[in-house]
């Protein structure tokens, strides 16, 4: 059986599985597409909010960041880990008690306005399309390596699937499809790095590999030293070691971690349990199958960084093994031959007096149109030719995306065909997991809180379910046109960007307005508006306006720039609060309500006015 037979039955399963689950548990009612009834176990809901948590970037990107980067990718954990217990602590007992089904209704009865309310649906949008669009683009990375079709194709595919399920079955469906794609996640992601760590090193556990010895080869050496020794010899930093300023580390980790107690769709999961017992319960299940996958991803990255060494570099390309070529042949991987010896160098910026490891010029590669001559297209050594002009600054001939590492590593070490369909499987359940929870999000900000509590209060709940679909397509739409031109290199970074916006908006508005009773409108929609508004603005012009590096704040690159947005939102809320009145009374006796440990705290009905 090949290869591809494989990955079409692991797949093709995985999908019935997804689908089966979604029909049969259909929302029929608005409190059902929301919150799934608000009758999840714990347990059920701590599996599902894992692999909404398991997005794109960390089953795809993140290891591919950890084999370039080494140390500093440690930023993105150690933020995702403490945003995760923020949201615990902070958030989601306070929210829960408060009643809201989405963090813009939350807002807009805390703050007593359909200004503000409306504001932070803005925010949701901003925020939700933001991220999408990086879960479309890992779906269609993964499709066109799987079946050997254009990513656009593939995003295409992945948007009409999501929709099949999440915007039909809502919170309900999406729930137990969760469920389903997190046992999915957690053995392709863990059964390869087993696998190869008892091959590198002999170690069972992939974590205890990392911190053992290297013993595929003689002599043997611990594991990290032999990755620093590799990286030194071709030019690269000590995998351990790291050039990225503490100042733009710390602020990109912060922003990650604020970011993550801020974001929409992982907040509302904790609104589909019982009571606030339970969403304790929950949230500790959370963590532990978390930490399954996190533990995981930095092994990875350190192997496939020595598997992709030891097989390609200085490798003739005649005898290259056979899935370079396959990744070759999707764009996903490249070679030009700068010094006409047919064979694949790969070297760091300390082997170029210029002080850079580029292929060719620009990010991505730019391959001659199908329908140009062959000699256009194929070279001498039978390798797909580029149309970007090479940058001969350098000796480095190979390049290679990010968001390959993953999905490269079980076929550099060799590993059984039904582990590698496995892993496939894995990687679309986690683009798709993560994109069916923000479709939701973004639907029912604009269908709950947007139409019913702003434009049309009289919707019946069949209408608000409609509009929620109906939102649902639209924007899948958008997601799908931004997954095919991304407006950023990788998943990763993308999905940072959603983190910033998050941490310079919903954040401090919902920290404030969980623990100060007196912060009134007035504060928390400037704050909102500052705070993302100079985020929104830094990120475009960086990534769109031809921002150069002399230009950085303090040296904070975009992916960390959302810290610097909080701490605005901070601020402005603060100043305009000392400048006008307190909040009315009921409102302070609202917040302080959900304090009390016995109470409901449930918000009061009233009619807000701007």
């Amino acid at each position: 059986m090949s290869q591809v037979t494989l990955n079409f039955i692991f797949i093709g399963l995985s999908f019935a599985l997804y689908i089966v689950i979604a029909v049969r548990s259909k929302a029929g009612s608005t409190k059902e597409y929301y919150t799934a009834g608000g009758g999840v176990s714990p347990l059920a809901n701590g599996m599902a909010t894992a692999a909404d948590w398991m997005w794109a970037a960390i089953l795809i990107s993140r290891a591919g960041t950890v084999a370039i980067s080494g140390y500093e990718a440690s930023r993105f954990l150690m933020g995702w880990t403490g945003g995760v217990e923020q949201v615990n602590v902070l958030m989601v007992p306070y929210l829960r008690k408060f009643g809201k089904a989405t963090v813009p209704d939350f807002i807009g009865d805390r703050y007593y306005s359909k200004l503000a309310r409306g504001v932070a649906v803005v925010c949701a949008i901003f925020i939700c399309m933001t991220y999408i669009m990086g879960q479309m683009r890992g779906v269609g990375v993964v499709f066109s390596q799987l079946f050997g079709i254009s990513i656009p194709f593939g995003v295409i595919i992945g948007a009409a699937i999501v929709f099949a399920y999440a915007g039909v079955g809502g919170m309900k469906g999406i729930t137990y499809t969760q469920v389903a794609q997190y046992c999915v996640m957690a053995f392709a992601y863990t059964i390869p790095a087993v696998y190869i760590a008892m091959a590198m090193t002999g170690h069972v556990f992939p974590q205890f590999g990392l911190i053992g010895d290297y013993t595929a080869s003689e002599p043997i050496v611990p594991f990290l030293q032999k990755l620093n020794n590799i990286n030194l010899e071709l030019g690269f930093q000590e995998y351990t070691s790291g050039k990225m300023s503490t100042i733009n580390m710390f602020c990109i980790t912060a922003a990650l971690m604020c970011g993550t107690a801020g974001l929409p769709h992982v907040i509302v999961r904790f609104f589909t349990v019982k009571n606030v017992r339970s969403v304790r319960r929950s949230a500790a299940w959370t963590l532990s199958f978390i930490a399954v996958i996190y533990l995981t991803a930095p092994t990875i990255g350190a192997f496939s960084r020595v598997n992709l060494i030891e097989k390609l570099h200085d490798t003739s390309y005649t005898e290259a093994p056979s899935w370079f070529t396959e990744f070759e042949a999707t764009g996903q991987m490249a070679w030009v031959d700068k010094n006409g010896d047919g064979r694949i160098q790969y070297y760091g910026p300390a082997k170029s007096d210029a002080g850079t490891f580029s292929v060719f010029q620009g990010k991505s590669p730019v391959y001659p149109a199908y329908d140009a001559p062959e000699y256009q297209r194929i070279g001498t050594q039978g390798e797909r030719l580029l149309a970007s002009k090479a940058d001969d600054s350098n000796p480095n001939e190979l390049w290679f995306g990010n968001d390959i590492m993953v999905m490269a590593n079980p076929h550099m070490a060799g590993l059984p065909m039904w582990v590698i369909a496995l892993l496939m499987a894995g990687c679309i359940a986690a683009a798709l997991s993560t994109a069916a929870g923000l479709l939701l999000v973004l639907s029912t900000s604009i269908s709950h809180d947007l139409m019913k509590k702003i434009i049309k209060p009289d919707l019946s709940d069949r209408e608000e379910v409609n509009y929620a679909r109906a939102a649902s397509f639209v924007a899948l739409g958008v997601a799908a046109y931004f997954g095919i031109n991304p407006p950023s290199a990788f998943i990763a970074k993308t999905v940072a960007f959603a983190f910033g916006l998050a941490a310079s908006s919903f954040f401090p508005t919902l920290l404030i307005g969980i623990f100060s009773t007196k912060m009134n409108k007035q504060s928390a929609i400037s704050g909102m508006l500052a705070g993302i508004s100079f985020t929104i603005g830094y990120i475009v012009y960086f990534q769109f306006l031809g921002g150069h590096d002399d230009h950085l704040l303090f040296g904070i690159t975009p992916e960390g720039i959302g810290f610097v947005g909080m701490l605005i939102n901070f601020a402005v809320a603060f100043t305009v609060k000392a400048f006008t009145a307190d909040a009315p009374d009921y409102v302070q006796e609202m917040v302080a309500e959900i304090h009390i440990p016995s109470g409901a705290g449930e918000a009061k009905k009233q009619d807000f006015e701007i």
